[in-house]
């Protein structure tokens, strides 16, 4: 059976799926892969179902060996990837030859990228998904970030290698951006009117304290008329609290499922991904849009990603 051996895991290297949504009420958020559609091109690409286990990695890639070979697609962050010294291409599938060496290293753009295997990765499921969740310790390769030594099961490929590759123009759509768009949250009208224009006006800044719970950032302090807790309530993916200090928090894929901070606002479906490539120290801002922009807006770009004759070139 064919494998992949860990020789160095990088800053956080974690295995993801799609995630395990529909656990809300139970306090289990879905977790799953930071950028959903980066994780999804590159299942393409090798010929795998969509929401097939991959591997994440944040802002410093490792090295793995394929004692076997292998059929690996690389998307989302570029992490100056090669194998065995040899510039490896991404968006695209590649073979990998037994015993070669795939080397990653510090990002040249943004925050995480997927490696994506021909069969996917073959962890136990937890709750239906092979999704890593951190904080718990459940899912993906025994709960946890890789570590030196690892050797993870690859299933059987499900195709050959073709030549096709994510068209620049798919890439250009669906580009990270740090202008994200977002929609009102409940708690909205608690906020003055000078808090709410500072909202879409100014710049905030990602901290380095962000990870895949929340994105705390920095900029102008927002007062509401509710100055501490609220009651809790509960809080979906991608909803934007503001805290005592005035700072918000972007909830993210290991969110809690409740929070007692009033919401402003929620960043619409088809920029959550947008979240999971913003790298600390990057500035940010918000634009307002309807529900019902942001409805067309998620239907055109799912109907991008159903469409083979669209997507690669």
């Amino acid at each position: 059976m064919s494998s992949l051996v860990v020789e160095s895991p990088g800053l956080l290297t974690t295995v993801q799926d799609l995630g395990r949504p529909g656990f809300g009420p139970l306090g289990i958020s879905p977790s799953g892969a930071a950028d959903p559609v980066a994780l999804r091109l590159g299942n393409l690409l090798v010929g795998n179902d969509p929401g097939t286990p991959a591997l994440e990695m944040t802002l410093l890639g490792g090295t793995f060996s394929f004692p076997r070979g292998a059929l690996i697609a690389l998307t989302g962050a570029d992490l100056g990837a090669s194998i065995d010294g040899c510039t490896a291409e991404m968006w695209m599938p590649q073979e990998i030859q037994p015993g070669a060496r795939l080397v990653l290293g510090p990002t040249r753009n943004f925050a995480r990228a997927y490696l994506a295997v021909a069969g996917g990765i073959q962890v136990p499921a937890f709750l239906g998904s092979a999704s890593t969740h951190l904080l718990s310790g459940l899912g993906g390769f025994e709960g946890r970030a890789l570590r030196k030594g690892d050797v993870l099961t690859l299933g059987s490929p499900a195709t050959k290698l073709s030549n096709r590759r994510i068209s620049e123009s798919v890439l250009l759509t669906l580009r990270p951006r740090k202008v994200l768009r977002v929609t009102d949250g409940p708690q909205i009208d608690r906020f003055s009117e000078d808090a709410k224009r500072a909202f879409f006006r100014d710049t905030f800044r990602v901290s380095e304290e962000s990870d895949r719970t929340g994105l705390r950032l920095g900029g102008p302090a927002l007062e509401s008329d509710l100055p501490g807790e609220m009651i809790t309530e509960g809080v979906p993916l991608g909803a934007i609290q503001i805290t005592p200090s005035g700072q918000p928090i972007i909830l993210f894929v290991e969110q809690q499922t409740t929070g007692g901070y009033p919401k402003i606002a929620n960043v619409i479906g088809v920029d959550l991904h947008r979240l999971g490539q913003l790298r600390p120290r990057v500035d940010i801002r918000f634009e307002r849009i309807s529900l019902t922009v942001a409805r067309s807006l998620w239907i055109e770009q799912e109907r991008l990603l159903h469409s083979p004759k669209q997507l690669f070139a």
